[in-house]
């Protein structure tokens, strides 16, 4: 049975200490799903995340390219997926190779491509919701961590 914990983020740091933290759990085969509105630090949180994976070089957002591929202590896939308008276009880039192979993957804009998420192992989904909290500059993240 999975999880969910709810945290209320006031800062970028609190933020990349909760991407950090999560990143020290994951193992190849994990998924990480992104879900929320622009500017609620999907971006950030993963850019901290791929950081706390190894990753020594600059992580920037595919959202051109749709996947940028990076190697830290395990490969890494960061999937901005807001551009792409039907999942056969994840197919084309091989996108199974990447959901199902040794790697970690980040998925920014999830719900775009949750038909493509449903074949997933229970136990290697992660959803997490960025939200606007009450607080002007706060944000809320919900994360559902893996579970049968």
């Amino acid at each position: 049975m999975s999880r969910i914990r709810e945290f209320q983020i006031k800062s970028e740091s609190e933020t990349v200490k909760l991407a950090a933290e999560l990143a020290a759990e994951l193992s190849p085969g994990d998924i990480v799903a992104m879900y929320g509105d622009l500017g609620t630090g999907k971006t950030t949180f993963c850019r901290a995340a791929i950081r706390a994976l190894g990753v020594e070089e600059a992580v920037t957002s595919p959202t051109f390219t749709i996947v940028k591929e990076y190697e830290g202590r395990l490969p890494v896939y960061h999937f901005d997926v807001y551009r792409v308008h039907d999942e056969d276009d994840l197919f084309e880039i091989g996108y199974e190779e990447r959901f199902f192979g040794e790697g970690v993957c980040f998925v920014e804009w999830a719900d775009l491509i949750e038909g493509l998420l449903e074949d997933v192992e229970p136990n290697h989904l992660y959803r997490i919701r960025f939200e606007y909290a009450e607080e002007e500059e706060g944000r809320r993240i919900v994360i559902e961590y893996p579970g049968d």
